[in-house]
């Protein structure tokens, strides 16, 4: 006779809720319509999901020198953003550059970046915590979380927002990777809309019109693209700048 197991079905826990919640919002996220609905999500998101969390905002730098602000619940966060971008400082930079997670518990007492701390006196910001969503190349971005009482940030904190970073980072590439894909057709259906009136027009082939726009475009120091735009949008193709 087969022994059974006396083991019980374990409980569900926090941890399994926060699993059930990040899954919801992994789904959700890549149902948004576009790169800039997933990211406006993500910042929505992070500020229901993150204990202690007021607003959030997403810095991108590109190159590793344009340091933008690509999404954030509230004008307040962009004026705290744009202190650091001015200074140079602040846990976003440093997040981005040096460490993966930095928490800024109290901007009172705050010693790390004296320009910053003075730059956002008085905006109502008291604490923060930022964590590096992406390094690709010479491109990065972070996920900021900003909270109006010091100490609002917890090792709670932490470990829900890394795990949360995760997702969002995730859904990021996969909504940067669509966009990268729409344009890529996008050009390739105005390039070939272009050929096809010069190929009606001059009895040409595919391969000689396209010669044609190239030729064009490297006469003129101007991108194919907006040759073969103007030749649609005109019925000219375009022989001076």
């Amino acid at each position: 006779m087969r022994a059974t197991s006396s083991r019980r079905p374990r409980a569900a826990g926090p941890d399994d809720d926060l699993a059930a919640r990040l899954a919801e919002i992994a789904r959700a996220l890549q149902d948004e319509p576009g790169l800039d609905a997933t990211l406006h999500g993500i910042v929505r998101c992070a500020v229901g999901t993150v204990p202690g969390a007021w607003h959030a905002a997403i810095t991108e730098v590109e190159g590793r020198h344009r340091v933008v602000t690509s999404a954030a619940t509230g004008d307040l966060v962009r004026r705290v953003d744009q202190a650091q971008y001015d200074t140079g400082q602040g846990p976003c930079l440093t997040a981005l550059f040096e460490h993966h997670t930095v928490r800024m518990p109290d901007v009172a007492a705050e010693t790390r970046w004296p320009d910053f701390v003075r730059r956002i006196d008085g905006l109502g910001v008291r604490s923060m915590l930022s964590f590096q969503l992406y390094l690709a190349r010479d491109n990065l971005g972070a996920l900021n979380l900003y909270a109006r009482e010091p100490g609002a940030f917890t090792d709670e904190s932490e470990r829900i927002g890394v795990l949360f970073a995760a997702h969002a980072a995730v859904a990021m590439g996969d909504a940067r990777r669509l966009a990268q894909l729409s344009q890529a057709l996008d050009v390739r259906d105005l390039i070939g809309q272009a050929k096809g009136i010069l190929m009606e027009r001059h009895r040409l082939t595919g391969e000689q019109a396209f010669e044609l726009l190239v030729r064009a475009s490297q006469r003129l120091n101007v991108k194919l693209l907006d040759v073969a735009r103007d030749l649609i949008e005109t019925g000219e193709l375009v022989d001076r700048p």
